[in-house]
């Protein structure tokens, strides 16, 4: 049986994309708590080798090979059967049993997510404005995208192998909405991060399915579900909005300062999407191109959000009943910054929200 999903009131509150460029984890949570504590994520610090995107949740998946300079899957090898048994075995379990899954082998673990276990920790810190708290996971086609085998060969057009990273995937996504409910009695919103849905329709995805990339997400999405989460999917540039507008996720998540004229041509889509109680998550604070940082204002940023809602606009959604559906972000992570600019990235975040919420909610 699912467990019960919290909602989460949104009404133009902010939180962040996961990366950080901060000197250790316990400053990015001091940032995260200054600039959003109403959802607060836990920080992922890709300074750190093993909480790259690609390396932080692979652990406990079967086949994946971590050498020295690369990160690679091998299905060839004499071990691989055992592991690939062993994988299955513990899958079935924990889906059967979900009791289980919090102390089974698709746990994130501390090394490669101190960020997550920080956050876990900071009940009695957080105080009273908590709406919900965000968490995040690698998506499977970015990580099927990602990795490849000693020939080069992108893991998404291996079906065993893609089977067993889109299975790891949902019930890493499962267990981190069960370790955060454990520790807040609030909505646990857990974002997939999908940066690889930029490339669909280049020739480098020229085979890709569509089909297979929504029934991936589905599985992850419906893990979630059953876990007690609301799921997000963050794409930081343009994709084919209709997989997202059109599947099962709670809440998309957008770059709304650099591609809001291509995710409005799906106008309609977009009041069916939130017609259904689903969320938008604004990436309207830039975070790609350093002088677009420092050159926009908390009013030039709540004037270009303002703009953009009017256009979207129409069939019953005005301004503010816009605003009651959306979450105020940064367009992406900061990780790549430097800590000036990704701090003032967090100021405006917050100041762009609480504007907002006060000419149109108060």
């Amino acid at each position: 049986m699912a467990a019960h999903i919290k909602k989460i009131a949104a009404n133009g509150l902010p939180t962040l994309i996961g990366s950080l460029p901060a000197a250790n984890h316990q400053q990015a949570m001091d940032w995260i708590l200054e600039a959003t504590p109403e959802i607060p994520l836990w920080p992922q610090l890709p300074a750190i080798p093993q909480e790259r995107m690609l390396n932080q949740f692979i652990e406990g998946l079967a086949g994946i090979i971590e050498a020295d300079d690369r990160t690679y899957f091998d299905i060839t090898s004499d071990a691989f059967s055992d592991a690939q048994l062993s994988f299955y075995e513990d899958y079935l379990n924990v889906t059967e049993h979900p009791g289980e899954l919090l102390a089974s082998r698709f746990k994130t673990s501390p090394e490669r997510a101190a960020g997550l276990y920080l956050l876990a920790k900071q009940t009695q810190k957080i105080g009273g404005k908590l709406a919900a708290v965000k968490g995040q996971v690698t998506g499977p086609f970015t990580m099927l995208t990602g990795i490849s085998d000693a020939n080069k060969k992108l893991g998404y057009y291996e079906p065993s192998f893609r089977d067993i990273v889109v299975k790891g995937i949902a019930a890493k996504a499962a267990w981190q909405v069960a370790y955060l409910k454990q520790a807040y009695d609030v909505p646990v919103l857990l974002f997939i991060d999908e940066p690889a849905l930029a490339g669909l329709g280049s020739s480098s995805f020229i085979s890709v399915s569509i089909d297979d990339i929504s029934q991936d997400l589905a599985e992850v999405t419906g893990a979630i579900h059953s876990s007690g989460g609301l799921a997000g999917v963050h794409v930081c540039a343009n994709t084919d909005w209709n997989i997202l507008l059109t599947s099962d996720i709670d809440i998309l998540s957008f770059d709304a300062y650099s591609f809001f004229d291509k995710f409005i041509t799906c106008k309609s889509l977009i009041h069916t999407f939130l017609g259904r109680g689903a969320l938008i998550a604004w990436g309207v604070i830039p975070t790609s191109e350093p002088e677009y940082i420092e050159k926009e204002t908390c009013d030039s940023l709540v004037s270009r959000w303002e703009q953009q809602a009017v256009l979207l606009s129409g069939d019953g959604w005005d301004t503010k009943a816009l605003l009651q559906q959306s979450i105020i972000t940064p367009s992406c992570g900061t990780g790549s910054l430097s800590p000036e600019l990704a701090q003032r990235v967090l100021q405006l975040t917050k100041e762009v929200s609480a504007t907002l919420r006060n000419k149109y909610l108060e």
